[in-house]
């Protein structure tokens, strides 16, 4: 007798075998670790945008998890727009993850002067003395003191960005306030008068929000996020600017040009 082949239908992608998955040796939650894998799957295009994807029973038994969990994690793709779900119907991939990555982390200086476009500043905290962790020595030298500003950046309705501008106190006095509320740090010291940027620096480093940030960022608890630490020295070799960014990480992008 010959042996049948089960494909998958058309409508509806399928996989019979178990994942082995080990969630416990994350502190992420489970089901956030479970639309990470079902976002690379569209990603990827093993679930192509028109297709049905599997029920929340088969993910549940391929996954070996419970239907809650599956519910929770297709929770946050639908949420992204990823996937949209239709009564009687079923799941379906409506969009890629790339599309939504509409904020891209500039890797040089003419990058650093633009914020993307549609985009708002949030002021939440402004003109506190305070102290930046210090940068390298071998950078520059600190300022005695600084100005500290925080700022929200929003873009279609949700926040993206979170910073922590620290500004040499003695070039702060000198920068227009109105200036914080639509420039970015960079810009804001290029186009000041009498100031020269001979050197600037970026550190970028990957983690996962906690809950102060996920509140801010409106993000889930453990998300993953992008830490930007940036400097920039002046021409007499001073630390003049330091700043601390955290970026969702659902939305950005990071591109370098290799040579």
């Amino acid at each position: 007798m010959k042996k049948e082949t089960v494909r998958p239908s058309d409508t509806a992608l399928s996989d019979p075998r178990k994942l082995a998955i080990d969630f416990s040796r994350s502190a992420v939650p489970r089901y956030v670790q479970l639309a990470s894998l079902f976002r690379n799957r569209v990603e990827s295009g093993e679930w192509p945008v028109g297709a049905q994807i599997p029920t929340v029973d088969d993910l549940a038994e391929e996954c070996q998890v419970a239907r809650a969990t599956v519910r929770q994690s297709l929770d946050l793709l639908e949420e992204e727009k990823l996937i949209a779900r239709y009564r009687a119907k079923g799941t379906f991939v409506i969009g890629k993850p790339q599309e939504q990555f509409w904020c891209e982390v500039a890797t040089d200086w003419s990058g650093q002067l633009l914020a993307p476009e549609g985009a708002t500043i949030e002021i939440l905290t402004e003109r506190e003395q305070l102290a930046p962790m210090p940068v390298d020595p071998a950078i520059g030298e600190m300022a005695q003191t600084y100005q500290h500003w925080r700022r929200r950046h929003w873009r279609n309705g949700r926040p993206y960005y979170l910073g922590d501008v620290y500004i040499d106190a003695e070039v702060c006095a000198r920068i227009p306030k109105k200036s914080f509320e639509t420039k970015t740090s960079m810009r804001i010291l290029r186009d000041l008068p009498g100031l020269e940027i001979v050197e600037a620096h970026q550190t970028l480093t990957l983690g996962s929000a906690d809950p102060q940030i996920a509140d801010l960022l409106q993000i889930p608890l453990n998300a993953p996020i992008a830490y930007v630490t940036r400097s920039a020295v002046d021409q007499s070799g001073r630390v003049v600017f330091v700043g601390r960014g955290i970026y969702r990480g659902d939305v950005i992008r990071l591109d370098i040009r290799l040579k």
